[in-house]
């Protein structure tokens, strides 16, 4: 069985995790097949058999390293202490809080998320247009409220 079908086998398993886990995943296919065996029927298809298993034996490798931690040279942030963030700009959020709640959800949802404007209105409820005055109505209030050092209004 291995030797007729151990080349199928492997190339599912190369497919779905490539080089490296592949070897690993072709053993456990035939650890898993050789335990069920007994209860596999005279006129089964043995290669799709093994094959059905293979794949799963693959997603299971895949699965189990999306569960991994993975090593990263950056450390993450700490929480503050104050709980806002250590760059904190006390007068910009007061500027944003004066805002009105569409404004200011315009405002933050298109210049500090990139989300366009079409997805700002599917949020906050109205039109794409509505969405796109809201933001700039808020630009133009935080830029007369909140102007920034060297810049011409």
């Amino acid at each position: 069985m291995v030797a007729e079908h151990g080349p199928a086998v492997l190339r599912v398993c190369r497919a779905v995790l490539g080089p490296a886990d592949a070897e690993d995943a072709w053993s456990d296919t035939f650890l898993a097949a050789l335990r069920a065996y007994p209860e596999l029927g005279e006129d089964a298809n043995v290669e799709a058999w093994l094959v059905t298993i293979a794949h799963r034996k693959a997603i299971d490798v895949v699965r189990r390293a999306s569960r991994q931690a993975t090593p990263t040279d950056r450390v993450p942030e700490r929480p503050s202490e104050t709980g806002r963030p250590d760059d904190w700009d006390g007068d910009l959020w007061r500027a944003l809080a004066a805002l009105p709640p569409k404004q200011r959800a315009a405002v933050a949802y298109h210049y500090l998320t990139g989300l366009p404007y079409a997805e700002i209105a599917a949020i906050t409820g109205g039109s794409a247009d509505a969405a796109r005055r809201a933001a700039a109505d808020g630009m133009k209030a935080l830029r007369k409220n909140y102007p920034v050092e060297g810049e011409l209004r």
